[in-house]
């Protein structure tokens, strides 16, 4: 199953799982790549403590709810962003200024548009999550 597919099924459980008022949730499949995404996002407190499973087959992901996200998705294509070009974008998913984050891939790894731009870096953007 491609990267994209893993990744929009983890944002679509989530977010449905959050507007039903669960305090945890299980995804499947996992991946390193969803993993990474899952960091960035428990780093800006838009969920709890996670924890992936090794099934024997792709494995699955345990993650605590907060009851914060009011949305996520990903961006497809993923589109290429340079160091200074964060602000169209976050204009364009973002519904506010500083509300929310946009998940980009650079070279130095997955991490959000705030850190991305104070390191210098463009990447690709991912996805969102407000």
């Amino acid at each position: 199953m491609p990267a994209l597919n893993i990744l929009a099924n983890l944002f679509a459980t989530i977010y449905n799982n959050e507007s039903r008022r669960k305090r945890e949730c299980i995804v499947v499949p996992s991946s390193k790549f969803a993993s990474e995404v899952l960091r960035v996002m428990q780093k800006h407190r838009f969920i709890g403590e996670f924890e992936q499973i090794d099934d024997g087959r792709a494995g699955k992901f345990r993650i605590q709810l907060l009851a914060k996200i009011n949305k996520c998705g990903i961006i497809t294509p993923r589109f290429s962003v340079r160091k200074n070009g964060y602000f169209d974008w976050e204009r364009q998913f973002l519904p506010a200024y500083n509300m929310g984050i946009l998940l980009v891939s650079t070279s130095q790894g997955i991490m959000s548009h705030h850190e991305a731009q104070a390191q210098g870096l463009g990447g690709v953007l991912v996805g969102y999550v407000y």
